[in-house]
């Protein structure tokens, strides 16, 4: 009988010779994303045998022994911890509905659930509004310094659209009156929150970035014209500073980073990176301005992830492969497609350790690939889409800044990147980031490649806990004054640690 050894699970077993192999690793109880139930028309059940490449799990046919590397499990925290609090209601059970929020500086992603029995009902996103003042917190702290007191009114509005609009959509999809909402919980980084409580936000942009407050805060819910019974409340999660927001305050409670025995690395990948490291249960933290290039932002063929856009790309002998979400036609590419195309540019050599293309005749099989013209050089993706130099560079700004505070909180704790014990990889778009991607770019320190773990939209899933218990919101404002916080600026030769983070090191 052949040999199946996995090296995502560690497992080696026997299989009947001639089963698929998508049977032969479901047998073992290990995950393959099965969504067509094996019919070979989702594409989803791919997985990487040593000496073959990649292929579709439920065609392939297992003769001979093989080494294969599968996916990752899904991180199922929401679900898990939604009923480990269920029972920890505010009194006894509840009645009506209350609203989990999540303000990114990108997104706004809104649950609705039944206070009675915890179920999250429906679900909706929205991108944010205040995109048009600005794609990161900075430039829309200017517009606030420029237009006064009518800009912070503008904003708050502009955001409270937003969320209205994603109530509006969970209370038709769930057949109830808005009427019967009676609570808000909403976790956001420090800035979104100060803008949608209308709070003046020009402290947190200019030194020493301090914000007006940190503490949780509770409004009526008319009072921001949100929808919901006449008393309906907002509770707002407590803050650590004026970059480390509740959305991080939530994410380190919901993976219990004040409880770890080991060293562990929480990190959430967006328009800005927020690090908490936390050292046997000391916690320090950290924020970088990673820029908008990681979601899309700033590149040439950047898009959302939308129909169309590339998420995944790897090479093949000279050959670039894509996959686009929906299967379509590409018409530009993703954060996850992005940070690919990047891993594929770094492992193949078509860029230098500085970032910078080679000349089309340097890059081997990929000659045809590298276009050099008037406009610069790229790396073709297809005939449309492609990877600048100017997108490179970007990339590369958000790589260094992360990998950057990652390197300034490890030697503030005096800690190695070896003796670092997990990972934990938080928000919507970090978990479309592959882990491969993550090493081979310098994002995350290789000495913790298998060390990488996926905890989902904590800020949405701590929400949820302190929508359920009043105890969760007092250990979340316990929290928020552990953790402490300081600013990358003010570490000493911090130019040069941002420079050296920079650097493919291949």
């Amino acid at each position: 009988m052949p040999l199946i050894h996995d090296l995502t699970t560690g497992k080696k077993f026997a299989a009947e010779h001639g089963v698929t192999l998508l049977k032969a690793l479901l047998a073992e109880d290990i995950y393959v994303d099965n969504a067509c139930n094996g019919r070979g028309t989702c594409g989803k059940c791919k997985v990487y045998i040593e000496g073959v490449g990649e292929v579709l799990s439920c065609e392939y046919k297992v003769n001979s022994d093989i080494t294969v590397k599968t996916g990752k499990k899904p991180n199922n925290d929401m679900n898990i911890l939604s009923k480990v609090y269920v029972s920890d209601f505010i009194g006894e059970y509840r009645k009506g509905y209350g609203i989990i929020c999540d303000i990114g500086t990108t997104t706004v992603a809104v649950g609705l659930v039944n206070l009675a029995t915890g179920e999250i009902m429906v679900d909706a996103a929205a991108m944010n509004a205040q995109r048009v003042f600005g794609q990161d917190v900075l430039t829309r702290i200017t517009y606030e310094i420029e237009n006064g007191e009518e800009g912070i009114k503008l904003l708050q509005n502009t955001v409270m659209d937003c969320i209205r609009e994603c109530v509006k959509k969970c209370c038709t999809d769930a057949g109830i009156d808005e009427e019967e909402i009676v609570e808000y919980v909403i976790a956001a980084n420090c800035t979104m929150t100060h803008m949608a409580l209308g709070v003046d936000a020009r402290s947190i942009g200019v030194a020493p970035y301090k914000p007006v407050f940190t503490e949780g805060q509770e409004r009526k819910a008319r009072s921001l014209g949100l929808p919901g019974a006449q008393e309906a409340s907002v509770y707002f999660i407590p803050q650590v500073s004026g970059y480390i927001g509740g959305d991080i305050v939530a994410g380190a409670y919901c993976c219990e980073m004040a409880d770890k025995k080991g060293i562990s690395l929480f990190i959430d990948i967006g328009t800005n990176g927020e690090i908490v490291l936390s050292n046997k249960g000391s916690m320090v933290s950290c924020s970088c301005a990673a820029g908008p290039a990681l979601e899309g932002m700033n590149i040439e063929c950047g898009m959302p992830a939308l129909a169309g856009a590339i998420e995944e790309v790897c090479a093949d002998e000279g050959d670039i492969k894509t996959k686009a979400i929906g299967n379509t036609d590409a018409v530009g590419i993703c954060g996850s497609g992005i940070l690919d195309t990047l891993s594929v540019l770094i492992k193949e050599e078509i860029i230098k350790k500085t970032g910078a293309f080679k000349k089309p005749e340097e890059c081997g099989l990929y000659e045809k690939r590298v276009i050099k013209d008037d406009s610069g050089v790229r790396l073709m993706l297809t005939d449309k889409v492609y990877m600048s130099q100017k997108d490179v560079r970007q990339v590369q700004l958000a790589k260094g800044a992360i990998l950057s505070g990652i390197r300034a909180l490890l030697n503030r704790e005096g800690v190695k990147p070896a003796d670092i014990d997990e990972v934990l990889i938080a928000g919507q778009f970090g978990a479309h980031l592959r882990e491969e991607a993550l090493i081979v770019t310098g994002i995350i320190p290789a000495e913790c490649a298998g060390k990488i773990r996926y905890v989902g939209n904590t800020s949405k899933t701590g929400a949820y806990m302190a929508l359920m218990s009043e105890v969760v919101r007092s250990n979340m404002e316990l929290l928020a004054k552990k953790i402490s916080y300081f600013e990358l600026a003010e570490v000493e030769n911090y130019e040069m640690l941002l420079v050296s983070s920079m650097s493919f090191k291949g």
